[in-house]
C-alpha cells in the first residue's frame, strides 16, 4: 500500500513519460492505428498473428536502435514475459533473475535485460536498487488507481473517437467485434488479443497517439486484475457479451454520451467485482 499522497500524480506522470520517450531519451513515434485495410468488411484479411496491435507496436517502437538479430531476440523475450506477467504465470513480486531467465528462454544477457527495461516503463517490472528487477506488485489501492485512471482517460478518448470516427473506423470497429465474439473464451490468450483490438478501435479515432497509448498501457495493468474475475464462476455470470454489444451499437450509431456510459458501467461492474478478489 502506498501511503503517499503524492503518489497517483507520480503513477500518472511515469505513464506520460513512457508514452512520449523511449529507451535512451530517444522520442517514441506511434504507428499504425489502423488494424485492417480501407475495403470494405466482406473484403478485410484480419492479421490475428497481430491482434494486440496497439499494445505491441506502441512498445516495441520504443525498442533502442540494435542489430536485427538482438532486437529480435528482445522482442521475442518482451513478449513472452510480458504475456506470462499479465496471465499471471509469473506472479507478483516474483524476482526475475537475469542468469535464470537466460536459461529458460535460451537467449543471452542483453536481451534479457532490454526486455526487462522495457517492462519496466510499461509498470509490469520493477528495478530494484542493485539487486535487479522483480515482477510489479499488485494491491487493492493499485487496481483502483488503475480503474479510475482509465475510466478518465478512455472517456476522453471515446468521445473524441465516436464523433470523429469515419466509415473505416466503423468497419474495423464491427469487425474487430466480430472476431471476438466467434473465440471461445476458454482460449484465454487468443480471446484476450481479440478483446484488446475491440477495445483499442474503440478508442482509435481520437487523433492523439499519446493518449492511446496510455490507455494500452492501463489496459495490460488492468488485465492482470482480471484474469483473476476470469476463473470466478460468479464473474462469468455476467452477461459480457451484450455488454460489448451495446457499446458497439451505440458508438456505431455516433450516440456519444450513450457510448460513454456504457463504457464506463462496463468498467465499473468489473471493477466493483475484482476489488473483492484482491487481498
Amino acid at each position: 500500500m502506498h501511503k503517499d499522497s503524492s503518489y497517483g500524480y507520480a503513477f500518472i506522470i511515469k505513464f506520460f513519460a513512457s508514452a512520449v520517450f523511449g529507451q535512451r531519451g530517444k522520442q517514441t513515434n506511434f504507428r499504425g492505428t489502423r488494424i485492417i485495410s480501407s475495403q470494405r468488411c466482406e473484403k478485410y484479411r484480419y492479421n490475428l498473428i497481430s491482434a494486440d496491435y496497439f499494445g505491441l507496436v506502441a512498445s516495441m517502437n520504443s525498442l533502442p536502435d540494435t542489430a536485427q538479430g538482438n532486437q529480435s531476440s528482445t522482442q521475442r523475450t518482451y513478449l513472452t514475459l510480458r504475456n506470462e506477467i499479465i496471465t499471471g504465470r509469473l506472479e507478483p513480486g516474483k524476482r526475475l533473475k537475469v542468469e535464470a531467465l537466460k536459461e529458460s528462454y535460451g537467449t543471452g544477457a542483453s536481451p534479457i535485460r532490454e526486455a526487462l527495461s522495457l517492462l519496466t516503463s510499461d509498470q509490469l517490472v520493477e528495478r530494484l536498487d542493485q539487486r535487479g528487477f522483480r515482477v510489479a506488485e499488485t494491491s487493492r489501492q493499485q487496481f483502483q488507481e488503475i480503474l479510475n485512471l482509465r475510466c478518465t482517460l478512455e472517456d476522453m478518448a471515446l468521445r473524441q473517437s465516436v464523433a470523429n470516427g469515419g466509415r473505416e473506423w466503423e468497419d474495423q470497429l464491427v469487425l474487430v467485434h466480430h472476431y471476438m465474439g466467434k473465440t471461445d473464451r476458454s482460449e484465454t490468450e487468443l480471446f484476450e488479443e481479440r478483446h484488446k483490438s475491440f477495445h483499442m478501435t474503440l478508442l482509435s479515432a481520437c487523433e492523439s497517439p499519446i493518449l492511446l497509448r496510455l490507455c494500452s498501457q492501463l489496459y495490460d495493468l488492468n488485465v492482470r486484475y482480471r484474469f483473476l474475475a476470469g476463473r470466478s464462476k460468479s464473474y462469468g455470470s455476467r452477461n459480457v457479451e451484450d455488454e460489448h454489444q451495446a457499446i458497439l451499437d451505440a458508438a456505431v450509431a455516433r450516440e456519444v454520451e450513450e457510448s460513454s456510459r456504457l463504457l464506463m458501467e462496463h468498467y465499473r461492474s468489473t471493477g466493483a467485482f475484482l476489488a473483492e478478489q484482491i487481498d
